[in-house]
């Protein structure tokens, strides 16, 4: 079975390529699939252990030439001193622990070094997103479920 990590390097990889579609099989018959869509990346998987020999990508380019969540230039980054706080993997974005919850943070909320801020789900699994300093949520990039890519801005802190 895979790591977290692992699978994180996995998707990033897969991100930054040009492939469609990445299907990984094991010799008992487990599968791990992932594909871009125009509107979503779908994540869907078993629980595999497959030698890195054995990963196959399939099917030409038909993703847009840019993505809309390539970071923004030094013109387009805020003047106000924020910073991004990155998806660190490609998953379902959520505010809060439950959704009878509040959210861990809103705009305006200050976080300390390694405070939760949200959950990614991926592959079945919550990951927590900390927060790497300290500061104040300036924005809020992204709306509760909506699916987020590797590196995509979820928070802006100052």
């Amino acid at each position: 079975m895979y790591s977290v990590d692992d699978i994180k390097e996995i998707l990033g990889a897969f991100d930054k390529s040009k492939a469609t579609k990445l299907e990984i099989k094991t010799a008992d018959g487990e599968r791990l699939t992932i594909a871009h869509q125009t509107e979503q990346v779908v994540v869907s998987s078993a629980a595999v252990t497959v030698p890195p020999a054995e990963v196959h990508t399939a099917l030409p380019d038909t993703r847009p030439s840019a993505s809309p969540f390539i970071q923004p230039e030094e013109s387009e980054q805020p003047d106000d001193g924020s910073s991004p706080v990155a998806s660190p993997m490609v998953g379902v974005f959520y505010a809060a622990p439950s959704p009878d919850s509040e959210a861990y943070v809103s705009v305006g909320s200050t976080v300390k070094k390694g405070d939760v801020l949200c959950l990614i789900e991926a592959m079945k699994l919550m990951n927590e997103v900390t927060a790497e300093k300290s500061g104040e949520i300036t924005k809020i990039c992204v709306e509760n479920g909506q699916v987020v890519e590797y590196g995509q801005p979820l928070f802006m802190i100052k």
